[in-house]
Formats: C-alpha cells, sequence, structure tokens
C-alpha cells in the first residue's frame, strides 16, 4: 500500500503525520469518502467539488489547486493497483500547536490512502441488517452546517455504539427536531407507494454523492 502525505508516497507502516496536527487535536479539516469501480473513479469531479466547498466552509486554505488534488488521487489508485477500491482523501489544517487558533497552522496537509472497505459484513448484503433509532442526535445545521464533511465524527461514532449496544449493524440518526436525517455513514432512502423518499441536506443528511446518483436516476 502506498500512502500520498503532502506530495510524497509512504508504505502503510511509514506514513505518519505530526501529533500537533489540528486534524489529530481537535478533528479540525475535511474529508471526502470517494470509490473507484473497475478502474473508474465515481464521480470524482462531484467529490472535489464538494471538497472545496467544505473548506470554503470552513475556511480552510486548500494548499494545492484542485486540478492538482485530483492528479494525485489518480496516481495513487494507480500505484496501489486496485480496479475496486475505497478513497479517503482528508485534508487536515496541519501542524499548529496546542491552542485551537487555525491561525498557527501555516499549511493544510493533503493525505490520500487507497485500500478496499466494506462498511458491513458481505453477507448482510444479501440478508438484510437490523437497524436502531440512535438516542444521539445529528447536530443542527444552526450550530454546523451537515453538509460539511468535517473530520469531526463523535456524534456518528457514538450512533454507531448505540447500535452494536442494541444488537444491531446500523443506527438512524434523527435531528434536533425528532425528523430522520441520515445513519452513521449512510444516506437513508424509504420506498413507499411506488416513490423514493430520503431526508434533505436541511434535516441534517450529508448531501452525499451517491445520494445524487440515485437522485438523478
Amino acid at each position: 500500500m502506498k500512502i500520498y502525505i503532502d506530495g510524497k508516497y509512504y508504505d502503510k507502516d511509514e506514513a505518519k503525520i505530526s501529533v500537533f496536527d489540528h486534524g489529530v487535536l481537535y478533528g479540525d479539516g475535511i474529508f471526502e469518502g470517494i470509490r473507484a469501480y473497475n478502474g473508474r473513479i465515481f464521480r470524482l469531479d462531484d467529490h472535489l467539488k464538494r471538497l472545496d466547498e467544505s473548506a470554503n466552509a470552513i475556511l480552510l486554505k486548500l494548499p494545492l489547486p484542485i486540478k492538482e488534488i485530483e492528479k494525485a488521487i489518480i496516481e495513487t489508485v494507480r500505484l496501489n493497483g486496485l480496479k475496486d477500491a475505497y478513497i479517503r482523501l482528508v485534508v487536515t489544517r496541519g501542524v499548529g500547536d496546542l491552542g485551537i487558533d487555525p491561525r498557527k497552522c501555516p499549511r493544510a496537509s493533503v493525505i490520500i490512502i487507497v485500500t478496499d472497505i466494506r462498511v458491513y459484513p458481505r453477507e448482510l448484503y444479501a440478508s438484510g441488517i437490523k437497524v436502531v433509532t440512535s438516542p444521539t442526535r445529528q447536530v443542527s445545521h444552526e450550530a454546523v452546517d451537515p453538509r460539511i464533511k468535517s473530520l469531526n465524527y463523535l456524534k456518528n461514532i457514538l450512533a454507531k455504539l448505540d447500535a452494536h449496544q442494541a444488537g444491531a449493524e446500523e443506527a438512524i440518526m434523527l435531528n434536533g427536531e425528532g425528523f430522520i436525517a441520515e445513519c452513521t455513514a449512510d444516506n437513508l432512502f424509504v420506498v413507499r407507494g411506488g416513490r423514493m423518499l430520503t431526508p434533505s441536506p436541511q434535516d441534517g443528511a450529508l448531501e452525499g454523492i451517491t445520494r445524487g446518483a440515485v437522485l438523478d436516476l
């Protein structure tokens, strides 16, 4: 496995970042989870557009132009030789100090990991999964816009723990008003009366790229 960090490639055991990186200290950064199918990266332009929008929303200056990030992703996929892959693109605020002031971080860092991922055990994709409603709520859009794909996923992790404690694989998260927002790492769709329904970003759902592809059908 070759991992890209700020213009260089490292083996998995050698890929490291500073303990003073604000992504580690405070979850200060953004990411995209991108898929490649049969050697083609799925909707890469859409992912990069959302990355740019997330960066602008948290006033994070990308250290590379979007086109350079695109080239780095394609090259990292090529180096890892996977036709079907999960690509994790991470941009952290970068190295600073123990204070939260982002001005102390002079340059953001870009990390690209290409690997395989399966959110649920293989057999559950055929048999279905048990789902519970988590008491952990989605953050209000008045506090943090849920369309920002930030590194701070603590609420989702807590909801996932709620699911595991209830003997389930997944949890549905509600917003502050009690309406369905999303699952811990998935958009949620319901088919009813021949219609496909899904929560909107205004209800706390991530404006998922795959969600958009499904709605385009």
